[in-house]
C-alpha cells in the first residue's frame, strides 16, 4: 500500500542547501528504511530501476533519521517524489526560491544543463536564454525543448509552472541545426525570379544565340508577361518588408537552398519560352489575353487585401492569433468560404499567368504551386478548427465547398 507523508517531507526538504539522502535498506516489502544519520544517496525509483546505494561522501550533513515516517513504495512512487529524490540523489541543490531545469539531450539522454532557482513563470524563451549562458554554440532559435525526446516542441511562451512538472522540470533538448530569418529567406526567393526573368526577358549573351543579343519581341503580350511577372515579385519583395508578420523569426538554414532551387529554377524554365525569339502568342489573341490580364490583377489585388487583413490581426511584436473575418474590402469576402484565401487568390493568379502566356512551364509551375498552397492551407485550417470552437464551420481550406 502506497502512502506518503508530503508535508513533513517537503519541510525537511526545503530547509537543506545541499542534500543527501540517508543509506536506505530495502527489505523484501519494498520499503525504504533509514540507516543512521550518515549521508548517502539513491536512485530514482518509479519505473526506472530499483533503489539502491549511490556511496556518496558526507557533505552538509543533515538529521533526516526522522523520514522512517516517509514511507514509500519502490514499486509504486509518486512522480514528483522521483523527481525530487533523484536530483537528491546527485547532489544537486534543490531551491526554496524556484523551480529546477534539468536540461538533456533527447538522443543520448545525456545531461547537458542544470538551472537552480528558476522563477516558476519562467517562459521557454527565457529557458532558452539561460541554457545559452553554458552552450553558445546552441542560441536560442536553435533550440527545440520539449517535455518528452518523442514529444513536440514547446512553444518559446509557455510558462514553466503550466506545465505537467513536478519541483523538478526535466526538458529534452533538441539541435534544430543553423537557422536563418524568414525575411531573409524571402527576400532571396523572391529578388531571384525577378532578375533571372529579366534577364531572358532582355535576351543577355549566351541564351538565344548571337543574332539574338539584347533583341526584343514583336509580340505585346511577352511584355505583358514581364510586366506581370515584375509586378507579382516585386509586390512579394514588399509584403516581406512591410506587411507580413511572422510568428516564426527564423527556419532551418538548408531551407533557402530548398526554395531558391523551386523558385529560381521555375523562373529560368518559363522565362527562356516566353521570351524565346520562336514564341508563339496565344491561340484565342487579344481576347484570351484580355481575360487572363483581369483574372491575375483581380487575384493579385485579392492577394494583398487578404495580407493586409492578416496583418491587422496581429499587433507588431505579438504571436497573437484570431480568426480572420471579412472586412469592408470586398476582396477580403472570401473569407466567408475559405480559411486561406490568400492561397486561392495566389493560385488564381499563376492561372491567369498560365492562359495569358499559353506556356507549358507555367502551367505545371501553377499546378505544384496548388499542391504545396493546398497541404498548407489544410494545415492551418486544422490549426484554425482545433484553436477555436467557435470557428466558422462552412469554410473549407483553399477552395469555396470543394477542397
Amino acid at each position: 500500500m502506497k502512502h506518503y507523508e508530503l508535508v513533513l517531507a517537503t519541510l525537511l526538504l526545503s530547509q537543506a542547501g545541499w542534500w543527501r539522502w540517508p543509506s536506505p535498506a530495502v527489505g523484501n516489502h519494498g520499503i525504504v528504511a533509514p540507516s543512521c544519520l550518515g549521508v548517502s544517496g539513491f536512485r530514482r525509483c518509479l519505473g526506472c530501476g530499483p533503489l539502491y546505494h549511490t556511496g556518496l561522501a558526507e557533505k552538509n550533513t543533515v538529521c533526516v533519521g526522522v523520514l522512517w515516517s516517509l514511507h514509500v513504495e519502490v514499486r509504486g512512487c509518486a512522480t514528483g517524489i522521483c523527481s525530487l529524490l533523484h536530483h537528491v540523489s546527485s547532489g544537486e541543490r534543490v531551491s526554496a526560491s524556484g523551480l529546477v531545469v534539468e536540461i538533456r539531450d533527447a538522443k543520448t539522454r545525456e545531461k547537458l544543463c542544470f538551472l537552480d532557482k528558476v522563477e516558476p513563470q519562467a517562459t521557454i524563451s527565457e529557458i532558452k536564454t539561460l541554457f545559452t549562458k553554458t552552450h553558445p554554440q546552441w542560441y536560442p532559435a536553435r533550440q527545440s525543448l520539449r517535455l518528452d525526446p518523442k514529444g513536440k516542441s514547446l512553444k518559446d511562451e509557455d510558462v514553466l509552472q503550466k506545465l505537467p512538472v513536478g519541483t523538478t522540470a526535466t526538458l529534452y533538448f533538441r539541435d534544430l541545426g543553423a537557422q536563418i530569418s524568414w525575411v531573409t529567406v524571402f527576400l532571396t526567393e523572391y529578388a531571384g525570379p525577378l532578375f533571372i526573368y529579366l534577364l531572358f526577358y532582355f535576351r543577355v549573351p549566351f541564351i538565344y544565340g548571337r543574332k539574338y543579343d539584347f533583341t526584343s519581341s514583336r509580340h505585346t503580350v511577352v511584355h505583358l508577361a514581364c510586366m506581370c511577372h515584375s509586378f507579382h515579385y516585386i509586390k512579394r519583395l514588399l509584403e516581406t518588408l512591410f506587411v507580413h508578420r511572422f510568428s516564426h523569426g527564423t527556419m532551418p538554414l538548408r531551407n533557402i537552398f530548398k526554395n531558391c532551387t523551386y523558385y529560381w529554377g521555375f523562373a529560368a524554365w518559363m522565362a527562356y519560352y516566353i521570351n524565346h525569339p520562336l514564341y508563339t502568342p496565344p491561340t484565342y489573341g487579344v481576347q484570351q489575353v484580355k481575360l487572363a490580364l483581369a483574372v491575375f490583377v483581380i487575384c493579385q489585388l485579392g492577394n494583398f487585401s487578404i495580407h493586409m487583413a492578416l496583418r491587422d490581426l496581429r499587433p507588431a511584436g505579438s504571436k497573437t492569433r484570431k480568426i480572420p473575418y471579412p472586412t469592408k474590402n470586398p476582396f477580403t469576402w472570401l473569407f466567408l468560404l475559405v480559411s486561406c484565401p490568400n492561397y486561392t487568390y495566389e493560385v488564381g493568379s499563376w492561372i491567369g499567368f498560365a492562359i495569358l502566356t499559353q506556356c507549358v512551364p507555367v502551367a505545371l509551375f501553377s499546378l505544384v504551386g496548388f499542391t504545396q498552397m493546398t497541404i498548407w492551407a489544410k494545415g492551418k485550417h486544422r490549426s484554425y478548427l482545433k484553436e477555436f470552437r467557435d470557428y466558422p464551420p462552412l469554410r473549407m481550406p483553399i477552395i469555396p465547398f470543394l477542397l
